[in-house]
């Protein structure tokens, strides 16, 4: 670099030696005639420029989580005693798990002088600190000026002119939650996880670049003895030769996710043979389908765009789906009339449909299979998201080995995800001040309703029989009298072999106020799920398998069914009314 002399040898220099959380790591470098290529990683995230301006400004929680892995790049930077000299925004990229690291070392320097100085007038003008304006040399104190200019916007949405140094800043009251060695593990939690499916995804860049050809831009004409300074020179990481016939052909060979559903060119049946239905619901109807290029199956739901909007459902499937128990979007198309969207395919079929099968189903499987539903609604709880339609139809074995482990949650049509007023999304622990308490009771009911969706499966699967329908023929009427009677049978047939604990965690699980039900983490601490190598293996006996599902649906219909308007009759032929009509004569007759 040298003040614009030989400018790609230091950065590369840089890079290489840089495998910190927070900065961008080199992967390969290779020479070519008069250029020289840096290939790095991949950030889906995007760049905290393009989300700043989305938001306009952060929560003090999000500042201080950016910030203080800010600083941890920057005091591993000063270490070595780089001057990174261009701290912005625009510099700062997200991972997929939405860690930061910083990119973009054209401008960083190694101090020159005995006094750790550098002179060059270099950086973005609204982030420079004042002795790189002036040219009477700078030193890493720069950079922290660029941290508290950052800060400042990042918190206001607007740039101020004010600065720390390194250690007074990480000392300051702001990072005081902050535990420095924890965060340099990765062990906090970031405030905002990218919603990306796939290695490739880049919908959280601004369309701006995204949109553009990439070009090779023109190299400066070389030296006449440039060649000598690369000779024999030649790199390219192991990872990168590795034989690709191992690779798993859902990642090589699957279109990739239409960018944020823009319309590309692309339509679904170029890529996939539709085959049978699978279920049909309100909105949607779910097939079968094959992937041509592998003969690869999968399922793929369609939904009619006229009739619901699908983005929140397809968001919190990239941001979740990649947990063990929820099941995974592959793909996503847009023809514009419907949205396809390709997932796994549950070759287990439904939860119920298989217990109620089985031939040997016992108190301590049922427990096992209400453990790893849990923990996975506990996830999404913690997440801030909320399922609101944990039917059993909804839960799928991945495969037929009826293992719990292979238990999928699928169908994310109703679910949520917390959001503040402005429609921006919450993360749980952060909401208490930014949240209006109406938006976070209503999130808090929608969580119990999730947790008494459960209640309803684990009674099915202990009883053998649903606890507020006897049968499909029951009507709605009848099954809403008796769910908000909150009386339901906990004594004979299976009940009498049950254990008590079961019947307390059923019991508490359905408590008719949604207020006194457990929470996720109360069903996962209760003594039924932690002791359960204590229950009983004994068969439990159920009713007929067409007579319990049909009696679920009837029980789901009746909770989810729009109630009819009531039919308006004249004032006069009340009862009221005719009571008073009665009192008044008698008064006008006396």
């Amino acid at each position: 670099m040298q003040d614009r002399q030989n400018k790609g040898l230091p950065e590369c220099d840089m890079v290489s030696h840089l495998k910190l959380i927070a900065v961008l790591a080199n992967i390969t470098n290779d020479i070519l005639s008069g250029k020289l290529y840096l290939i790095l990683d991949f950030l889906r995230g995007g760049d905290l420029f393009t989300r700043l301006s989305k938001e306009v400004m952060f929560t003090e929680e999000d500042v201080k989580f950016y910030l203080a892995e800010l600083a941890l790049a920057l005091d591993h930077l000063h270490g070595l005693g780089i001057i990174y000299r261009d701290l912005k925004p625009e510099n700062i990229l997200l991972d997929e798990e939405g860690h930061i690291k910083i990119t973009d070392f054209g401008l960083s320097k190694e101090a020159i002088d005995h006094d750790k100085r550098a002179y060059s007038f270099c950086g973005t003008i609204e982030y420079m600190a004042p002795e790189v304006v002036n040219r009477r040399g700078h030193t890493q104190s720069a950079d922290w000026w660029s941290f508290g200019v950052l800060m400042f916007e990042m918190l206001t949405g607007s740039l101020p002119f004010q600065g720390k140094d390194r250690k007074e800043t990480m000392r300051h009251p702001f990072f005081i939650t902050i535990d420095w060695n924890k965060l340099y593990r990765k062990e906090i939690k970031p405030p905002f996880k990218p919603a990306v499916g796939r290695p490739e995804d880049t919908f959280h860049f601004d369309p701006e670049f995204t949109s553009r050809t990439p070009t090779d831009s023109p190299g400066v004409p070389p030296s006449a003895n440039a060649h000598h300074l690369f000779r024999g020179f030649s790199f390219v990481a192991s990872n990168l030769v590795q034989e690709p016939a191992q690779q798993d052909v859902h990642k090589i060979t699957v279109h990739p996710i239409v960018q944020q559903l823009h319309g590309n060119n692309i339509h679904f049946t170029d890529g996939y043979e539709i085959k049978e239905d699978i279920g049909i619901g309100s909105y949607s109807v779910c097939k079968r389908c094959v992937h041509k290029a592998t003969e690869t199956e999968f399922a793929v739901k369609i939904i009619d765009k006229s009739k619901r909007d699908p983005s929140e459902e397809i968001e919190i499937l990239l941001r979740y789906g990649q947990h063990p128990n929820i099941i995974t979007l592959k793909d996503v198309y847009d023809d514009g009339k419907y949205v396809y969207l390709v997932m796994e395919l549950m070759r287990g079929g439904e939860l119920l449909d298989r217990i109620l099968q089985q031939k040997c189903f016992s108190e301590r499987e049922a427990s096992a299979v209400l453990c790893t539903i849990t923990r996975t609604v506990d996830y999404l709880h913690s997440q801030g998201v909320v399922h609101r339609d944990l039917k059993p139809s909804n839960i799928l074995y991945m495969d037929e080995s009826g293992n719990p482990d292979s238990i999928r949650i699928c169908d994310f049509g109703f679910a949520k995800q917390l959001r503040a007023e402005n429609g921006l999304l919450m993360t749980p622990c952060y909401t208490a001040n930014f949240v209006a308490p109406e938006v976070l009771k209503r999130q808090g009911y929608d969580a119990a309703c999730d947790i008494w969706s459960l209640g309803i499966l684990l009674y099915t699967m202990l009883a053998g029989f649903t606890p507020f329908a006897n049968g499909p023929d029951d009507t709605p009427e009848e099954i809403l009298a008796r769910i908000g009677s909150g009386k339901y049978a906990l004594t004979g047939g299976n009940w009498d072999s049950v254990s008590d604990t079961a019947k307390d965690i059923v019991s508490k699980m359905l408590h008719v106020d949604p207020h006194q039900r457990l929470t996720a983490v109360q069903v996962l601490r209760h003594p039924w799920i932690v002791n359960r190598e204590y229950l009983s293996q004994n068969q439990l006996s159920r009713q007929d398998v067409h007579l319990v599902k049909g009696a679920m649906a009837a029980t789901y219909f009746a909770l989810n069914r729009t109630p009819q308007a009531p039919r308006l009759e004249p004032v006069l032929s009340s009862n009221l009314a005719q009571r008073r009509g009665m009192k008044r004569l008698t008064s006008t007759r006396l």
